[in-house]
């Protein structure tokens, strides 16, 4: 199954890369980074993604009449992010406050898209601890005395 398309609108540009490497990191690709309603728009027209990320209070427009606008041409889902209280609560919107952590995320999508496009797990066991680790396992991202393990608890070794 070929990874779900994301795009990220974030007007703080640390906060956008962070966000990006993460849905990188968990298997989907991201297919643009928006800071602007307008932006957010013109890209989702282009790309065509299969989830949004989307900040609500931009410096430039709204993320949230960036998604409004965006629905009225796609079905696309969405997750909204936000550091300020958010109006979206009482309108069955998943929203995520920030800071959040990935297992947050992972829920969130897994609210917004269901199990189907999720990306397969892989899980680093190192000392005792088990870590989830991207779904591209490179010798340099494991330990010593890691061991990859498949989702199902099988050794790759």
């Amino acid at each position: 199954m070929a990874a779900l398309s994301v795009l990220v609108v974030e007007d703080d540009a640390i906060i956008a890369m962070l966000l990006a490497e993460m849905l990188q990191d968990m298997g989907y690709r991201v297919c643009a980074i928006a800071a602007t309603e307008e932006d957010a728009v013109a890209m989702a027209t282009s790309c065509k993604p299969g989830l949004m990320i989307v900040d609500e209070h931009l410096r430039e427009g709204s993320g949230a009449s960036a998604v409004e606008r965006i629905l009225l041409t796609a079905s696309v889902p969405c997750v909204f992010i936000s550091g300020a209280p958010v109006s979206r609560n009482g309108q069955g919107a998943t929203v995520l406050h920030k800071p959040f952590l990935e297992q947050d995320l992972v829920r969130a999508i897994r609210n917004v898209v269901g199990d189907v496009h999720m990306p397969p797990a892989i899980i680093l066991v190192a000392d005792g601890v088990v870590l989830k680790a991207p779904t591209d396992p490179r010798p340099t991202n494991v330990r010593s005395s890691g061991h990859w393990l498949a989702s199902k608890g099988q050794s790759e070794d």
